[in-house]
């Protein structure tokens, strides 16, 4: 899940190789020349930009529509299949560093493993109060702590396996005791099998995020940074933050997808990537954190037991509830009573707004709704429920991928970039994990290469997508029988 973001577009840039003398080595030049109607002029000099599509330009309206979500979709789609692809003929550095965009689990597991292969990198992040990315906690005060996007996660990978025992045995996370299961409208509640076990972070998702890199030696964190523009100059990766400029990089990994991430390819110089990108599809839901004075009036099923959580089925405004102080703090008595309320795919399409600017009147139709959809679930009188003393209601608009190509990364070696992510594998925290994994060790294996023998790395760039299975929050490997363990063989990681 990610927040929406407003990017400063760059125009398209051509690429010249040419002997620097102030340089050891043949260089990437960048040299940008806009006529007066907007228009690039040809480059005039040895081109090793090949434009990633042939044919006549269409022509344009002079004012396209925009969307109410700040850019036109079809402008963004143009750029993207019209830009000509970047090419690196510069020698790699003897040091490599590597520019991660985005703090979620896949880009600090890209980054931890890139340490491990002896590779420096810089992890770029949103967030203001922490990393995370879908691992999101709020904490209001140190008696009321939200999970607000995931509830746990499970495990069927053996690599990932290792990570969490080690996890454990550091203090990160523990396994979850209380019940899950499936509550229908009118209150009859299913628990699920203690199997497979669940695993949470210790005081909330976020902490997890927080903790790994706490050991590390060989990454350097910077956030709150939103990168605006990633452009090549000079054998190197250049990015920048609304013209502030942070760093430059041997190779650079996108860890996010959604909005942002397309803006931010659709004028790089990665046609195949930015591609890949473009055909992701993201569903939107809509996070209601409610605290109640008292505890909620459980199901006779539900009653008398840990009850942690359960997906909700037949009921459109909700999919999940999740009881964060009976999951963090193993007490069903003492208040106040933290829930996680989650809406379904289809309520948070029909509902959707600019995240970034939520209408008070949307907020509060979508919680009246989402409270009613509770009531509904428990089987109780509608308007029977206490007034919550704390709201906030909060729309992923890029929540889970609802579609994937099943492969573990993407690598352009050409463009010496890749993407990683949990829509790569499927919508789990493992699938990030794995992909995470499986990058910075391509990655890797590619700059200790020299870089000179591009084909035998392009890994991911015509895959076709296939439609997801799972629920509206997520998958669970292992959690289901409907859901398919991630298996090390088909991830190639090379550990």
């Amino acid at each position: 899940m990610h927040t929406a973001c407003n990017h400063h577009l760059l125009s398209s840039s051509f690429i010249l190789q040419i002997p620097n003398k102030f340089t050891k080595h043949h260089s990437v030049t960048v040299f940008t020349s806009p006529t007066t109607n907007g228009n690039i002029l040809n480059p005039i000099l040895g081109c090793s930009k090949k434009s990633s599509m042939d044919g006549p330009k269409k022509t344009t309206r002079k004012n396209p529509r925009r969307s109410s979500y700040g850019s036109s979709r079809k402008s963004v789609l143009r750029k993207t299949f019209k830009q000509e692809q970047v090419t690196f003929t510069a020698p790699i550095s003897e040091d490599p560093v590597v520019a991660i965009i985005g703090g979620g689990m896949s880009g600090l597991l890209c980054a931890l493993q890139l340490e491990k292969r002896g590779v420096r990198s810089t992890v770029f992040d949103t967030g203001i109060h922490g990393l995370g990315g879908r691992m999101g906690t709020r904490t209001v005060d140190p008696s009321m702590i939200f999970d607000h996007a995931a509830q746990f996660f499970t495990v069927s990978n053996p690599l990932f396996s290792e990570l969490v025992d080690d996890w454990s045995h550091k203090g990160y996370v523990r396994e979850s005791l209380g019940v899950i299961g499936e509550l229908e409208a009118g209150g009859d509640f299913l628990p699920f099998p203690s199997s497979p076990p669940r695993y949470i972070a210790i005081n909330g998702m976020r902490t997890l995020a927080d903790s790994l890199l706490s050991q590390s030696s060989m990454v350097n964190v910077v956030r709150p940074c939103w990168i605006s523009s990633i452009e090549p100059f000079n054998g190197m990766w250049h990015l920048s933050e609304n013209g502030k400029h942070r760093g430059e990089f041997d190779a650079i990994v996108i860890a996010h997808n959604g909005k942002c991430a397309n803006r931010l390819l659709s004028t790089s110089g990665l046609p195949l990537i930015a591609r890949q990108m473009k055909r992701l599809d993201l569903s939107s839901v809509w996070a209601l954190l409610a605290a109640f004075e008292d505890p909620l009036p459980l199901p006779p099923k539900a009653a008398g037991i840990p009850f942690e959580g359960a997906f909700v089925k037949g009921i459109d405004s909700i999919s999940w509830i999740g009881n964060n102080t009976q999951k963090l703090f193993n007490s069903q008595n003492e208040g106040p009573h933290c829930w996680t309320i989650f809406s379904t795919s289809s309520f948070g399409k029909r509902h959707k707004v600019p995240q970034e600017n939520i209408p008070n009147a949307t907020a509060e139709k979508v919680k009246g709704l989402m409270l009613a959809g509770v009531e509904n679930a428990l089987g109780v009188p509608i308007g029977s429920l206490k007034k919550p003393i704390y709201t906030r209601v909060q729309l992923w608009g890029a929540a889970l991928p609802t579609n994937s190509p099943g492969i573990p990364c993407i690598f352009d070696p050409l463009g010496r970039a890749g993407i990683c992510g949990d829509w790569l594998l499927g919508s789990s925290l493992e699938a990030a994990a794995l992909s995470g994994i499986s990058l910075a060790n391509h990655t890797a294996d590619y700059l200790k290469s020299g870089g000179s023998r591009p084909d035998e790395f392009a890994v991911g760039l015509h895959d076709e997508f296939q439609p997801l299975d799972g629920h509206d929050i997520g998958q669970f490997p292992g959690l289901e029988s409907n859901n398919k363990d991630i298996h090390e063989a088909q991830l190639q990681l090379g550990v």
